[in-house]
């Protein structure tokens, strides 16, 4: 029988008290620099709060909320073939791909410094558009495609 985990608590981040953030700093943090990736973090959000004149904690919500996919195909083995399955992403996961395509497509994104990149990225996103919103709607897509499958799904 499989165990049961439990879901390891994160501490919300210092500046804006949400654990979304905290969050998202653990995600684009490399090599266990989490001071650097805060840092990153803020300054993205200071810049946003430049260019957009508003509260930048409800663009990084509203970008997050955007990016999340509803549905992700996943491959299932029935007899001799592999079909792409269409499934409904849960939770952690739908926040932890938003979280994690924001960051690639801000990383893909040359010429500029990170924070710079970042910010452009979310206010990108919180306006439903860029890349990481590219990649959303590219998931939902190919689970639409496939949806002849879903019955494979138990």
């Amino acid at each position: 029988m499989a165990k049961k985990f439990d879901k390891k608590t994160i501490e919300p981040d210092m500046k804006y008290n949400n654990f979304m953030v905290a969050k998202f700093a653990n995600q684009l943090m490399w090599n266990g620099k989490k001071k650097t990736a805060l840092k990153i973090v803020y300054n993205a959000l200071d810049i946003i709060k430049e260019k957009k004149k508003q509260d930048p904690l409800d663009v990084f919500l509203k970008a997050i909320e955007n990016v999340s996919p509803l549905l992700e195909v996943k491959p299932k083995r029935v007899g001799g073939a592999t079909y792409q399955v269409p499934v409904e992403v849960k939770g952690d996961r739908r926040l932890s791909l938003a979280m994690k395509w924001m960051i690639r497509s801000a990383r893909a994104k040359g010429g500029k410094t990170m924070p710079v990149k970042l910010a452009e990225e979310l206010i990108d996103a919180s306006e439903n558009r860029g890349n990481s919103v590219k990649k959303k709607e590219d998931t939902h897509r190919m689970a639409e495609a496939n949806r002849a499958f879903a019955h494979f799904a138990w």
